[in-house]
């Protein structure tokens, strides 16, 4: 098997994951580099996933504000593959990068500017260069889209009336009256509860304010609430068009959350940014916790080449492991798992240029060795 030089860009808790995962994986041989514009973030986290594992090695470096160092460029001269874990203003930069030096490319952010950037770079290359490809923009996409394709196939049609996805990651406790504990990111949080959703209504793909639509769900026999917020949906509006009728990303949250968040976002001063304003009002009301779960759910709906109205649906709930030796939070391993295995499928050589949820095989994606060790197989 061949050993790969694998880069990781940006070592917070999913640089740190994605580390791990890699390391304890018996389906890849690799030396990692990992990143950071803090060396004592770079140092830290290359400690811990070399006392995690036996068989590989991480080496830490700088990533400078701005342009390359001696080191970092003479360890992107031998890497195979970038996993860019830095914050979605860095992908173009980091994907600039990957083709100038000829290695492939994979990145989680759902920003909509840099991913069209991150796409106008990537055409014609020749490596593949997987984009969104976390939980949510990623996961959820690839297993909406398995259903979909599950569906249509059992059922035989082409066209379908709903597709709808919904991703959570919460605590296991909230309190009144925001009801809600931080996981992962709370610029994120803030950031895709101020920008526009993206959804398809009646076959047309309409951007629409987020948290406009709060409705009530029950999954798995537990009641939630869940509503429109940005760049959940990837690119499956753009590549089921036609087919299907209603396509919905949402976000879930505990009951009561979203009536507090809209609250804070409509009393922000006219003079002040909504999404720094809620992003300071979280991180001053809400704590943050290392106890999680993590809840995917995906639908489909439509009637059969029969007439008779079908549905398809998909829970997973997920929740914190043991990675190694450390204990990972639910939103590491469920956000690092499906970059690593986009890694594994990079690496094979299977893809080039821009690729999307849409173009993944979902078969092999979702059974795969890393991230089906994560979620579970599925049918």
């Amino acid at each position: 098997m061949s050993t790969y030089n694998i880069l990781i860009a940006g070592a917070g808790g999913i640089g740190e994951a994605a580390g791990l995962i890699l390391a304890s994986n018996e389906s890849i041989n690799c030396h990692l580099y990992i990143g950071d514009r803090f060396d004592s973030s770079a140092n830290r986290v290359a400690k811990t996933i070399n006392e995690n594992s036996e068989a590989v090695v991480c080496d830490p470096f700088v990533i400078p504000e701005e342009g390359l160092t001696s080191d970092m460029e003479a360890i992107l001269k031998k890497s195979d593959i970038i996993l860019d874990c830095l914050p979605g203003s860095q992908a173009p930069r980091l994907a600039q990068y990957a083709k100038d030096y000829k290695c492939h490319y994979a990145n989680l952010t759902e920003y909509v500017k840099e991913t069209d950037m991150v796409t106008e770079i990537a055409e014609g290359a020749d490596t593949g260069f997987i984009l969104q490809t976390g939980l949510a923009p990623g996961y959820i996409n690839v297993i909406a889209n398995h259903l979909f394709n599950k569906f249509t196939a059992l059922y035989n049609v082409d066209v379908v009336e709903s597709l709808d996805m919904k991703v959570g990651a919460l605590s296991k406790h909230a309190r009144a009256p925001h009801f809600y504990a931080f996981t992962w990111s709370p610029i994120g949080v803030a950031t895709e509860y101020v920008k526009d959703a993206l959804i398809v209504q009646d076959f047309e793909t309409r951007s629409i304010p987020s948290l406009s639509a709060t409705e009530t769900i029950l999954i798995d026999g537990i009641e939630y609430e869940d509503d429109y917020t940005s760049g959940g949906a990837a690119d499956l509006p753009k590549a089921l068009a036609g087919k299907v009728k209603n396509l919905t990303y949402k976000t879930i949250r505990f009951p009561g959350h979203y009536n507090w968040a809209k609250s804070v976002i409509e009393s922000t001063p006219s003079d002040k940014d909504k999404v720094s304003n809620l992003n300071s009002t979280m991180l001053n009301n809400i704590p943050a916790v290392e106890d999680d779960v993590v809840i995917v759910f995906a639908s489909v709906k439509g009637k059969d080449s029969n007439g008779i109205l079908r549905a398809m649906e998909k829970s997973i709930r997920v929740y914190p492991s043991k990675v190694g030796k450390k204990t990972l939070r639910a939103i590491q391993t469920t956000t690092a798992a499906p970059l690593c295995e986009a890694a594994l499928l990079l690496l094979k050589g299977k893809y080039k240029g821009p690729v999307f949820q849409s173009r993944i095989d979902t078969e092999s994606f979702l059974n795969g060795p890393i991230v089906s060790s994560i979620y579970g197989k599925i049918d």
